[in-house]
């Protein structure tokens, strides 16, 4: 009876959208199936056209927006009654800040439907996101598997969003120069390409060179990912791993690379931010983590372009002249 009910749904959204069945219907269907099985069966064809149509106008959060609507079903909200969907957003046990956003994602499927509603108001407390230490994240990722721990330290090395990595391309990839070029932004980011090690290069070769893109699907890497961290985090007694997600790696990255260089600009470009008010945030992480870390220096003077060639590839700055010499600084 469930089977029927989807080949109706099917069927409905072929006739209002206009799609032959095995174009994007099919695609939404094979890639959302899990959530879509979970919505009432009298819901589940409008949920699907409401699927179809974002995934059509490019939008990529459609993921997302279906698993919100799940949980607002599931706590007893009725989706098609916005004032029952308020009353049930009092009850669900999160934060403010996700209350907000679950509202936003709620009311772009009520504007869908040609409803309105007079939005709840959340005030999210800002909150610095937590960085591990190095140390927290390397045993993390030689703890996952090939696949996940391959993902994730591409993510530590390159500071890219996990839609970014999941779009990565074996064409991306230079691994002569050990270059990986981020050539999918998200979040209107800017493109960049950006060196990474050797033990990430050795990694990614290990992978199955079965299709275009380096990684499969990125909800199985997430999946994974988060099965894999609760089992360590019990295995070590060490709940600070169950912090951890694939976007705290971006953090990390961010708020590392600002401390090896102080250069904010630099962070921004790393990081492909348009604006760099959202760069800034790394300033002020990098100090309350390092506050109490070893702010010594150690100098260098090079006498010849030979000399302070040598200094800046081990990452000595240039600090000045003095006379006919050049004066170098590294921390630590």
């Amino acid at each position: 009876m469930a089977a029927e009910g989807e080949k109706q749904a099917e069927r409905l959204v072929c006739v209002q959208s206009g799609t032959e069945k095995g174009g994007s219907v099919e695609i939404c269907l094979n890639q959302n199936s899990g959530l879509l099985k979970a919505f009432p069966e009298g819901l589940r064809g409008k949920i699907l056209e409401f699927a179809v149509k974002r995934e059509n106008q490019g939008y990529k959060d459609t993921y997302d927006i279906l698993a919100i609507l799940k949980t607002l079903i599931s706590a007893g909200g009725q989706l098609y009654n916005p004032e029952s969907v308020k009353a049930t957003m009092k009850n669900i046990n999160i934060k403010d800040s996700s209350k907000q956003t679950y509202c936003k994602k709620y009311e772009l499927f009520l504007h869908f439907l040609g409803g309105k509603w007079e939005r709840p108001v959340y005030k999210g407390q800002s909150a610095f996101p937590f960085i591990p230490t190095e140390n927290e994240i390397d045993q993390l990722i030689a703890a996952l598997s090939k696949q996940v721990g391959t993902f994730c330290q591409i993510a530590k090395e390159t500071g890219a969003r996990s839609g970014e990595i999941a779009a990565i391309k074996w064409t991306d990839i230079d691994f002569e120069r050990k270059l990986i070029a981020i050539n999918a932004p998200e979040k209107g980011s800017d493109p960049r390409i950006i060196k990474i090690s050797d033990k990430c290069i050795h990694m990614i070769n290990q992978l199955p060179r079965s299709r275009d893109k380096i990684f499969r699907n990125l909800k199985a890497v997430a999946t994974n990912f988060h099965i894999q961290r609760k089992r360590l985090a019990y295995k070590l007694n060490n709940p600070r791993l169950l912090k951890i997600h694939l976007h705290t790696f971006r953090h990390w990255h961010g708020t590392n690379e600002y401390h090896k260089t102080r250069d904010v600009f630099h962070v921004k470009q790393r990081l492909g931010h348009k604006n760099i008010q959202n760069t800034m945030i790394y300033i002020n992480l990098e100090q309350a983590i390092f506050q109490q870390a070893n702010d010594d220096f150690t100098a260098k003077v090079a006498n010849n372009v030979e000399e302070a060639c040598k200094l800046i590839e081990v990452g000595f700055e240039y600090v000045c002249e003095y006379g006919d010499a050049k004066i170098f600084k590294k921390r630590g």
